[in-house]
């Protein structure tokens, strides 16, 4: 009896560990074709992306990636889908697989080139200083992070380079609409912007008109401790400017204008003794 227990044990023990080797051949097999279809479809995806046909390459690189998720191939193909919706322009696509990358995987050794092609996309949408500034400011916040997080590699330099740019841009879109309220006299909302420009872009080519019509609202207005204050930032930091001469000139040209008005007067109240004398 108990050697036929032990017969039974030994029997069922022999099926499970036959079953269990069976169960792992079976998996391999599993694996060894899905890495094999992802492969094919990463291909696939490679040869449609060659021929142009940047759709079908990605939705190829998005079923690699589905494929075989734990694959090395899982986040390069998720980076090849969003570069291809990228270099036909297709951004909001390009935006939606490069933020996911970022999500899923945050710690990918290409981390800082998604990072840099997510801001890109942002970057190249920009149109001109008078548009909406939602890309813009996108783009230069994403760069802002890859220098933070990345400050020795090429891309941030390059994200450097393109955050100048970008200022360029936020600073003539401030001067643009600092010259309309100029315009219509509408003086608070036009010192706003020009002070905009001289505090948080003082390195772009526009700074040297923004405190040149700075002197020129608060002198209109006869705040002369302002208008002097920014003539004096003027001339100190850019003495040679022609933005500099024309503040120069405001003053000379009321100080002349104010000595003709007291000559008039002068001349007036000796022609008024003059006349009385006849009276």
């Amino acid at each position: 009896m108990v050697c036929r227990n032990f017969f039974n044990f030994f029997f069922i023990m022999l099926f499970c560990i036959s079953c269990s080797k069976t169960d792992i051949e079976k998996s391999k097999i599993n694996e060894v074709n899905l890495e094999s279809q992802m492969i094919e479809a990463y291909e696939e995806g490679l040869k449609e992306l060659e021929n142009g046909d940047v759709l079908l390459a990605a939705q190829k690189f998005n079923e690699a990636e589905i494929l075989f998720p734990q694959s090395e191939y899982a986040p390069k193909s998720a980076l090849m889908a969003a570069y291809s919706y990228y270099t036909q322009n297709y951004y909001a696509d390009a935006i939606a697989e490069l933020e996911r990358f970022l999500r899923i995987y945050s710690n990918h050794k290409d981390i800082v080139y998604a990072e840099y092609l997510l801001g890109l996309c942002y970057y190249e949408q920009i149109v001109d200083e008078k548009k909406d500034l939602e890309s813009l400011i996108n783009a230069k916040k994403t760069f802002k992070s890859l220098i933070s997080k990345y400050p020795k590699t090429e891309f941030a330099t390059d994200a450097m380079f393109k955050i100048n740019l970008i200022n360029e841009i936020l600073a003539a879109k401030e001067m643009y609409l600092g010259r309309y309220y100029q315009g219509k006299k509408k003086w608070v909302p036009a010192i706003n912007r020009f002070r905009v420009v001289v505090d948080d872009y003082e390195t772009t080519i526009y700074v040297e008109e923004a405190i040149h019509r700075l002197v020129e609202i608060y002198y209109t207005l006869g705040i002369d401790k302002e208008a002097i204050k920014y003539a004096n930032l003027l001339g100190y930091n850019y003495q040679s400017s022609t933005w500099y001469k024309q503040s120069f000139k405001i003053f000379n040209i009321n100080n002349n204008e104010n000595k003709k008005r007291d000559i008039k007067k002068e001349n007036n109240s000796i022609l008024k003794k003059f006349k009385s004398l006849f009276s």
